[in-house]
This record gives structure tokens, sequence and C-alpha cells, in this order.
């Protein structure tokens, strides 16, 4: 593995694993979801790609998790498939959030940040209970890049198909 490889963590399809269908793929990444991760990942025709993958930050349920958080920023990861080289190619967009009211409001970061990203925040709150008034912790968070790359990339590999993180060129 090279170093532009390790920085877009870019990797190649496993030998002695037979490439399965585009259509197999999708279906393989779409079943990641589940309703307990923060992350959803949903038809991309939108985005012009196949899939994107991005935290549940307009969910109700989820939503005053990311605002106690005080996250500033969030991510897509946009994936197309590839399948003349058998790669999902896969480039990231960073989106600024703006609290109003509790409620999210999403723009591109001014920064129009387009690429590869790896990012960790994380955080814990202590608080009286309102309901016995006893002293506890009342939420934790932590948010990493990896925590939606790593199920989409091993999805991938599993089907055959290599994952190609895209810095500067087309999706």
């Amino acid at each position: 593995m090279g170093m532009f490889d390790w920085l877009t963590g870019s990797k190649s399809a496993p030998s002695g694993v037979a490439r399965q269908p585009a259509s197999a793929l999708r279906q393989q990444l779409l079943a990641i979801n589940r309703d307990t991760a923060p992350f959803i990942v949903r038809d991309g025709a939108p985005e012009n790609c196949d899939l994107v993958a991005e935290w549940k930050i307009v969910d109700a349920r989820w939503y005053e998790i990311f605002a106690k958080a005080g996250l500033e920023k969030t991510f897509k990861v946009l994936m197309k498939f590839d399948e003349a080289s058998g790669e999902v190619r896969s480039v990231d967009q960073e989106w600024s959030v703006e609290w109003r009211a509790g409620v999210p409001s999403l723009a591109l970061a001014v920064s129009s940040f387009r690429g590869q990203k790896k990012e960790f925040s994380f955080g814990t709150a202590f608080a009286f209970k309102e309901e016995d008034l006893s002293f506890g912790k009342v939420y934790e968070y932590r948010f990493k890049t990896s925590e939606i790359k790593d199920p989409l990339v091993a999805a991938a590999q599993a089907a055959g198909w290599g994952w190609k993180g895209v810095a500067f060129g087309k999706l």
C-alpha cells in the first residue's frame, strides 16, 4: 500500500473473494443501516452518485445528541460504483451546522472541503437527573469518521470490491 492509498483510505479488492454485482454490493452497503447507529446509508441520486453515508444530524432522535455535543461540522461520504475497475469510489464532503432553537440547519462549509477526512470528537455530560434528582451521566457521545467509513469499506471488501478514496479526481 502506497502513502497516497493510506492517506485516502484506499484498499484493493481482496484476493480470493469473487466480486459480486453492483446490485448485491448496494444491498450489502444499505444493510449496514440500523436504528442504533448515528449514521445512515441512503440512495445518492440527489447527489448524482450511487449511495451516501452521513450522520443522522436531521433525525429527531439524534439531533438533540448532536446539538448537546456542540457539533459544528458534519460530513457525508459519497460513493459511486466503478464496475469496470471493481472499486467503490468515495469522496467526503464537509458541512457546517448551525443550530437554531435546537434544530440543525446545514450548509456546505465555507472551506468547501472535498476529499478524504479523518476526524474524532467525543464528550460526556454529568448533571442532576430530573426523574430522581440523582447526579450522574446524562449523555456520552463519540463521533469518528471511521465509525461510518470502516463498515462501508468492510462491506465493499466482503463483496469483492476495492475502495478508492478520491481527493482530486472524478468521483
